[in-house]
């Protein structure tokens, strides 16, 4: 899991990073990676632990070699140079369980290996960045709000502004409202004259399309009547041809005809006079529609002004409706802005929560501090006079050292002959040894041959 969740990143991007982020320009300068590889060397890690936790908790490398002055404690200026490790130690032990590190030891400042400190420094660098994009999308959100707030006293403004010109449009100067009034009652009273006219127009209209269709009929009559009377002058001219034998009957027929033509040239009389007639109410129903035409100019008119107050109303219900939808916007905005406030009151509460407690730290430090600065003068006295007898006591650590060097050399030579000599006297021992051998072999023989030649 700590594999997958903390990649080990290759030394050269932690070198890169560590000196852009983290480090000062003068420190990432010295910040070479013969301070990481082979192996790491415990001051340079020191110093890159103690700036990241002065960039994360602005705690400053200087309150890590400050020494607590305690009355239990004796000596506690010997203490000097192991607060700062101590220090730093606590404090790191606090902050890499963010990391997902655990295992964080003292030997890992004191004596660091390689990996244990690589994978150490790749889980800062990954809390870093993790760091660096939450905060970039803080200030993102930070930037929302305050286009939001801006664009909400837009809004307000042209909704201000909105208002002001419905009120000016819906409301009629005093100057003008005697005239409005006037002019409500002539257009009321127009409306009454035009609907009468229009009635009557309509009455008018009714009546030219019976007497169209009654002359439609006439003609139709009247072209029967020329169909009729062709007709009859075909029969005489064939009767005519055919008077043979009855003159009479030609007379009856001829009577006949003459009759018919009397009434035909009565029915056409009447025709003509009805024809009069229906000229007379023509002419009547063209002045009619001059006057209608005339009317209906004026109705033009009226529609014109009708259609203006129209628009102007149409206006005024298109600002009404975009007044509402700017309303429902400007509420949304202010429950937004509402719920804005109610977490900036939290996060504020917050923060001064947090600035009363570091106020309330501050002080109680900065009286801790006049304390130790107060007790750190008899320290200084005191260490001065325990560096006296440190420098005293290291004088004659240097004279002892020399003489036990002195005493080395010494022994090594002694140590060197008395090996010389073992060796020679172990050398005459095994010669001596096996002379003693060949006496004894020596020996053996000469009495076997004394106890051959003297029998029991």
């Amino acid at each position: 899991m700590a594999e997958n969740a903390v990649p080990v990143r290759p030394v050269d991007t932690i070198l890169d990073f560590y000196r852009q982020e983290v480090l000062t320009v003068e420190e990432g300068k010295h910040f070479v990676k013969s301070d990481l590889v082979p192996t790491p060397k415990p001051e340079a890690i020191q110093t890159v632990y103690m700036r990241m936790l002065n960039l994360l908790f602005r705690f400053k490398a200087e309150c890590h070699f400050m020494v607590p002055p305690l009355q239990d404690i004796q000596h506690p200026e010997y203490q000097e140079g192991v607060t700062s490790i101590i220090s730093v130690y606590a404090r790191m032990t606090q902050f890499l369980p963010m990391c997902l590190v655990y295992d964080f030891a003292l030997s890992n400042l004191l004596a660091p290996k390689k990996q244990k400190t690589l994978f150490i420094l790749s889980a800062i660098m990954n809390f870093l960045q993790f760091r660096k994009l939450r905060m970039n999308v803080l200030l993102e959100k930070q930037a929302k709000i305050r286009a939001s707030l801006e664009m909400e006293q837009t809004y307000t403004k042209e909704v201000q502004e909105a208002e002001t010109n419905i009120a000016k449009l819906s409301t009629i100067p005093p100057e003008q409202q005697a005239e409005a009034s006037q002019l409500e009652a002539e257009i009321s009273e127009l409306n009454a004259f035009f609907k009468t006219e229009y009635e009557e127009v309509n009455r008018i209209n009714h009546r030219n399309d019976e007497l169209k269709l009654k002359i439609a009929e006439k003609r139709q009559k009247l072209a029967q009547v020329k169909m009729d009377v062709n007709d009859i002058k075909e029969d005489i001219t064939k009767l005519k041809s055919q008077i043979v034998e009855s003159p009479e009957e030609l007379k009856l027929q001829v009577e006949k005809k003459k009759e018919d033509v009397k009434n035909i040239k009565s029915s056409i009389e009447q025709m003509n006079a009805f024809v009069v007639e229906l000229q007379n109410s023509v002419q009547r129903v063209t002045h009619t529609d001059l006057d209608t035409q005339q009317m209906y100019s004026l109705l033009q008119e009226l529609e014109v002004s009708m259609n203006d107050r129209k628009n102007v109303y149409d206006e005024h219900l298109h600002l009404t409706t975009q007044e509402e939808k700017k309303q429902k916007v400007l509420k949304n905005l202010y429950k937004e802005v509402e719920q804005l406030k109610r977490s900036l009151g939290l996060k504020l509460d917050k923060e001064t929560k947090q600035n009363i407690r570091r106020q309330k730290e501050k002080e109680e430090k900065e009286q801790h501090i006049k304390n130790v600065l107060g007790q750190c003068k008899d320290v200084h006295q005191k260490r001065e006079e325990k560096a006296a007898q440190i420098k005293e006591i290291s004088g004659k650590s240097q004279q002892l050292k020399v003489q036990i060097q002195s005493l080395k050399v010494s022994c090594r030579k002694q140590t060197d002959a008395a090996q010389a000599m073992y060796d020679t006297v172990s050398a005459a021992m095994d010669e001596l040894d096996d002379r003693i051998e060949m006496r004894i072999l020596s020996l053996k023989e000469e009495t076997i041959k004394m106890r051959a030649n003297f029998p029991y």
